[in-house]
């Protein structure tokens, strides 16, 4: 498999097209953005952690039921992935209390949700990512009403099976985000990453912030702690 020309550069990955138009290549880099790209830097390493570890969480959600758009791996920083149409929905679940939620609820970071919230943002960087809910969603055209169920179906596995993944390596899961595209047969399924770039991660007995908070909020060891995590996981 080859890259060909250039489709697409975001601000963690850039998408190659191949010679087979059902598949794509994508390429994570070590840049790193935080406040939608107002604040930006590089976190040295952060693109194969980011990419292996993606790739082995959505392998192990295929058995788990959730279909991704994981092809196969190619090097540390570069997996072909199935060409999708990104549903223009950030999808977040959070399990316990912390950043914008808590800003916003008044809530103090590190309280526990007596359940988890799933939330919608409408993927759009000039509006700033706005918090939509179901309603707003099937107005604006974004998704169908069998899609939102589909999308609350499989974020709510994801979620179960994260949450005990991370655990049993001394990790709480404290909210993530993902997306889903759809296949050219209108399919939907599980796309882009699962990393600290996308999850709070927390470490179980001090709380230590393992993730792009870490960046975010000028913490230090930012790449010591997302290879804190791949080590944990096994997969360094």
């Amino acid at each position: 498999m080859e890259k060909k020309q250039k489709l697409y550069e975001g601000k963690a990955k850039k998408v190659y097209a191949t010679e087979d138009p059902a598949v794509v290549i994508i390429e994570y880099k070590d840049d790193a953005t935080a406040f939608n790209g107002v604040k930006k830097g590089t976190i040295v390493g952060k693109g194969v952690i980011n990419n292996k570890m993606s790739n082995y969480v959505m392998k192990q959600l295929e058995k788990a039921g959730v279909p991704t758009h994981l092809v196969e791996e190619l090097s540390n920083r570069e997996t072909v992935v199935k060409k999708v149409s990104i549903v223009p929905l950030e999808v977040i679940v959070r399990n316990v209390a912390a950043g914008s939620f808590s800003k916003r609820m008044g809530v103090e970071e590190g309280r526990e949700l007596l359940s988890p919230i799933l939330e919608l943002s409408y993927k759009c960087d000039e509006l700033n990512d706005p918090f939509i809910n179901d309603d707003y969603a099937l107005a604006l055209g974004l998704v169908t009403q069998e899609e939102i169920a589909i999308i609350k179906k499989y974020t709510r596995k994801v979620n179960e099976f994260l949450k005990k993944y991370f655990l049993d390596v001394g990790i709480q899961l404290i909210d993530f985000k993902i997306e889903f595209g759809r296949l050219a047969n209108g399919m939907l399924i599980l796309a882009d990453e699962i990393s600290p770039d996308t999850c709070r991660l927390w470490d179980v007995n001090t709380n230590e912030k393992l993730d792009k908070d870490r960046f975010r909020r000028e913490m230090g060891n930012v790449e010591e702690a997302y290879q804190e995590v791949f080590c944990r996981l096994g997969l360094n």
